[in-house]
């Protein structure tokens, strides 16, 4: 069952490989022919592909995989040069790179984007499509020439026929294979076998029913590591401490919003963290994180943060970004601050006007995109800090939170 697809996967943990060229090089062919599913619309009108369409795949044996089709990045227009944009974003969070090529060779706009992938310091490489219409002789001469200038690996195949298309397979899984094992959330900070205590307020703006996905996460990957689990919420914290559980836990992670509360009830010596905080480690820079609250003390009345959401939740009542950050941080300095929020994959910061920027735990998104916006603000300078880290620094529990991840 290769072509089965698992949805349990949650996007922010699978591999993205996003596939780029030219319209008509053949791209929602490609990827059809490697789902095994017609799911992209496919037409020899050019620019047919006009916005970026992700397609989650069980790529065997690896496992759960993240595809992305993107618009011709040679397309015309004003419509074309959004598209064109849109695909230059797609580049933010991919993790390999497909550059899909004709044998009639590159085009300058091939270029462009391949010297984005070597900036980045991208993984990628060459897939030439529609080889059963090409001259053998020239083509093996574009590949003997691609692999001079390029020493990237160079796939052919064609995309009308099914040929080539498991070559195009095993090179993605050669790729994933080699790359550094996904870093652990939790598990690494305890000892096997540890109890942990989660502290998991019931989040209105969750599905009802539901756990956050960083709390499920966490829990999950505890459980699979051997460690007890003990789930309450921060009103049973105290009963659970002192009824339910015969010793103190190893390990307490709560949610960022109860640290006041959590604080005060658990002793000193307990570690304590959040999923927020764990999550800007899985995911960003920890470090770059605490730096940012350096800021701070140096913002002034009028100032602009930039609050930074991924996830496009509705918000409810006091939102985390929109509401309580900004109160808590106006309370803490005393100023009247300005806040704007950027939702979602966009992401635009000005070095003229944003003073700090405060980043979500990223739970849904990919540690590449991540990444790519820390480089961003860090090449702005612009100071930068994460939900979890900053109202740590409101409660001022910052040095007690990041003891359990040894960072000072």
């Amino acid at each position: 069952m290769s072509g089965q697809i698992n949805n349990t996967i949650t996007k922010g943990l699978r591999p993205h490989i996003a596939i780029f060229g030219t319209r008509n090089a053949g791209k929602s062919s490609l990827l059809n022919r490697i789902l095994g599913q017609s799911l992209s619309i496919v037409s020899s009108t050019p620019g047919t592909t006009t916005d970026p369409v992700n397609r989650a795949y069980e790529l065997q044996p690896i496992g759960p995989v993240m595809f992305i089709d993107t618009a011709g990045i040679d397309d015309e227009g004003e419509l074309g040069e959004q598209r064109i944009a849109k695909s230059n974003k797609v580049l933010a969070k991919t993790d390999i790179a497909i550059q899909l090529i004709t044998p009639s060779g590159l085009t300058q706009f091939d270029k462009e984007f391949i010297d984005t992938y070597q900036k980045k310091k991208l993984t990628w490489f060459f897939v030439i499509n529609k080889e059963d219409l090409s001259n053998k002789t020239e083509l093996n001469q574009l590949i003997t020439e691609l692999n001079t200038i390029y020493n990237v690996p160079v796939i052919t195949c064609s995309a009308l026929n099914d040929e080539g298309i498991w070559d195009v397979k095993n090179q993605l899984v050669s790729f994933i294979e080699t790359r550094e094992p996904d870093p652990l959330v939790v598990a690494d900070l305890v000892q096997s076998p540890s109890t942990v205590l989660l502290v998991t307020p019931i989040d209105a703006e969750a599905p009802k029913g539901r756990m956050i996905l960083p709390q499920a996460q966490v829990q999950v990957e505890l459980l699979d590591k051997g460690h007890t689990v003990v789930v309450c919420t921060e009103k049973e914290l105290e009963y659970t401490l002192n009824h339910t559980l015969k010793q103190m836990p190893d390990l307490v992670v709560t949610d960022s919003q109860a640290f006041e509360m959590v604080a005060k009830i658990l002793p000193e010596e307990v570690p304590l963290t959040s999923f927020s905080i764990l999550f800007a480690r899985l995911k960003g820079d920890i470090e770059q994180y605490v730096e940012g609250l350096n800021a701070i003390s140096k913002l002034k009345d009028g100032d602009t943060i930039l609050i930074l959401e991924l996830c496009s939740h509705a918000p409810i009542g006091e939102d985390i970004g929109r509401v309580k950050i900004p109160k808590w941080l106006q309370e803490k300095t005393g100023l009247k601050l300005n806040f704007e929020t950027q939702v979602g994959n966009d992401f635009v910061c000005d070095p003229t006007k944003h003073k700090l920027i405060v980043q979500c735990g990223g739970c849904v998104v990919n540690r590449q995109e991540i990444m790519s916006r820390l480089e961003d603000t860090k090449a702005a300078g612009i100071p930068i800090t994460n939900y979890g880290v900053l109202i740590a620094y409101i409660n001022g529990i910052t040095k007690r939170v990041l003891r359990p991840l040894q960072i000072k």
